[in-house]
């Protein structure tokens, strides 16, 4: 957990300006975390799903599963971190028997959630000031 959040740390609340106060929430206990690593140890990026009752506020269906606090270190963009940490918590929400997968995608990002499936729907919104959309892929 001290990498995932050291990960986003340095995306979320030094890159892009969130205040931490909010960054890490009670959804964090009880998610499922993913980190990706490169061959000398150093965390890469971290991704989160929510499943279960605790999601049923993001989501409202218990068979939607909420892909959040996706982050890639810029050190380790453009080299598929994040193709490879969505596709790790969609695995994770197969197993786990989800139907599909919901996300808040900062608007800058719908480009490459789109190419991993995913459809906006719904009026953009800001998120920590951020604007984002609604996105949603049914899982196999």
């Amino acid at each position: 957990m001290a990498a995932c959040f050291e990960v986003r740390t340095e995306v979320f609340v030094v890159e892009q300006s969130v205040p931490e106060s909010i960054e890490y929430d009670a959804y964090d206990a009880d998610a499922v975390h993913v980190l990706a690593v490169g061959p000398d140890g150093v965390p890469l990026g971290t991704g989160r799903l929510l499943h279960g009752p605790g999601v049923l506020a993001k989501t409202g269906d218990l068979t939607v599963g909420s892909l959040g606090r996706l982050a890639v270190r810029k050190s380790a963009r453009g080299l598929r971190v994040g193709v490879a940490l969505v596709r790790a918590i969609e695995a994770e929400a197969v197993r786990l028997g989800l139907a599909a997968v919901d996300l808040g995608a900062q608007t800058h990002a719908l480009g490459f959630y789109e190419r991993l499936g995913y459809e906006a729907y719904g009026p953009e919104f800001k998120d920590a000031g951020i604007p984002h959309r609604s996105m949603r892929r049914t899982l196999p």
